[in-house]
């Protein structure tokens, strides 16, 4: 949205116009803008750090809008980051697209706006940090972060440097789990009893062997905090590649399928359970925690979230007094069937809110100057629960859990966990970040 040196805005030729004087007849089409493109002034500059599948996937969403211009691009990998400034460019019929090894130097450009962040799990903080210090908007995937210090210490950085930021929790937008939610919240089940989330179990310890460097990765600040070991393609696959990597299995980069999915459906409960300011307060493991399910965590009110299916179902499940609510991604069902088929009355006054689209959310909270749908407490809250869930399976401990405070109250040792259960301390430079 910064106007490059030299350029005129529509505003300003029309207020020239207006006066009498004279402007150029001929104009470059970049300059004014056009049916596929707004004008320079009226577009967001985005740059783009970590170009793996799932930034692909978000690259094209914001090349296809007219009004964001992609300036920059950044990977560790040659061949991804090479990839993704020759798509950008091909994209807009120019070489203007810069790519960078170091996320550092492309959050230092001040003529970036925004920036999309779609790192490995335990890659996700520094930039969050150092991209609120300069003043830029952040769309960061989910889930969050790798620990609960890192959680808490996002929120308090959005918040001190005023930024907009989109947590990629995207089935916030998605109409289905919006209209779940609103009937739990106006109780259309009756009091809520127990909700039960189906997603993977917890991430182990990386026992990778030793495989030949890839050419063209930095393997050292790809591992950033994590230890120094050895290269596998596990990790950081060879060129472009189609697939989720196996990062998320180890508990140096990930949380498993517990942070995985977890981020995206004990979201979705915590929504439906108006919990987006909180969460639990004591999480029980289940009689054999290295099985990876069954771990309950109970909210304040004595609503129980189950982690597990609920007879033989997958997504989130809403158990209440009352009947059944079910959801998934395509899937809304309710026992009564009613329950989800009927709009709601005026007499049910909860209304949540609804996005025009994850991509499009966030670049409206942007022109206006507010937090979109998913915001950063929203995101650190539910990857908070997941790293609960995964400290109650490692340790096999029962854990009393002060949401408002962010500190365990029993065990009191738990609070040593707070930045991670870790083999090796992390690696310098990327100790916790200050703000």
């Amino acid at each position: 949205m910064k106007q490059p040196r030299g350029m005129m805005t529509r505003r300003e030729m029309v207020k020239l116009s207006a006066v009498g004087l004279t402007v150029p007849t001929i104009i470059a089409r970049t300059a004014l803008g056009s049916e596929e493109r707004l004008a320079p002034s009226e577009r967001l500059t985005l740059g783009f750090i970590g170009m793996g599948k799932q930034n692909q996937y978000h690259l094209n969403a914001f090349l296809g809008m007219k009004d964001v211009h992609v300036v920059a691009v950044c990977d560790v990998d040659t061949t991804r980051r090479n990839f993704s400034r020759d798509k950008v460019n091909a994209k807009y019929g120019n070489e203007d697209c810069a790519a960078y090894n170091d996320y550092r130097e492309l959050i230092a450009r001040k003529d970036i706006d925004a920036v999309v962040i779609a790192t490995p799990d335990h890659w996700h903080t520094h930039p969050i940090v150092d991209a609120c210090k300069a003043k830029k908007h952040i769309y960061c995937e989910k889930p969050l972060t790798l620990t609960i210090a890192e959680a808490k210490l996002c929120i308090e950085v959005v918040n001190k440097y005023g930024v907009v930021f989109q947590t990629g929790s995207q089935q916030r937008s998605g109409r289905e789990f919006r209209t779940a939610c609103e009937a739990v919240r106006n109780g259309r089940i009756g009091k809520i009893k127990q909700v039960y989330a189906s997603v993977g179990g917890p991430s182990k310890w990386c026992d990778l062997p030793e495989e030949p460097m890839e050419p063209g990765l930095d393997w050292n600040l790809w591992l950033g905090q994590a230890p120094m070991r050895p290269y596998n393609s596990i990790l950081s696959p060879r060129g472009m590649h189609d697939h989720f990597p196996a990062w998320r299995a180890y508990r140096e980069y990930s949380g498993g399928g517990m942070t995985d999915w977890g981020a995206h459906h004990f979201d979705i409960a915590q929504w439906g359970l108006g919990m987006d300011d909180s969460g639990p307060v004591e999480i029980i493991p289940p009689e054999q925690p290295e099985k990876g399910t069954g771990v309950r965590f109970i909210y304040e009110n004595g609503v129980e979230l189950i982690h597990g299916g609920y007879e033989g179902r997958g997504g989130v499940n809403f158990v209440g007094t009352d009947g059944v609510i079910c959801v998934d991604r395509g899937k809304l069902q309710s026992w009564p069937e009613e329950v989800v088929k009927e709009p709601l009355k005026e007499s049910e006054k909860v209304r949540l809110y609804e996005s025009p689209g994850h991509h499009r959310d966030w670049l409206n909270a942007i022109r206006e100057n507010r937090q979109p749908i998913c915001p950063v407490e929203v995101g650190a809250r539910s990857v908070t629960v997941c790293h609960l869930g995964n400290l109650a399976y490692w340790t096999g401990k029962r854990l009393k859990w002060d949401p408002k405070n962010w500190r365990f109250v029993e065990p009191t040792e738990a609070n040593e966990w707070l930045d991670g259960i870790r083999r090796e301390p992390r690696r310098d430079p990327w100790q916790l970040p200050t703000i």
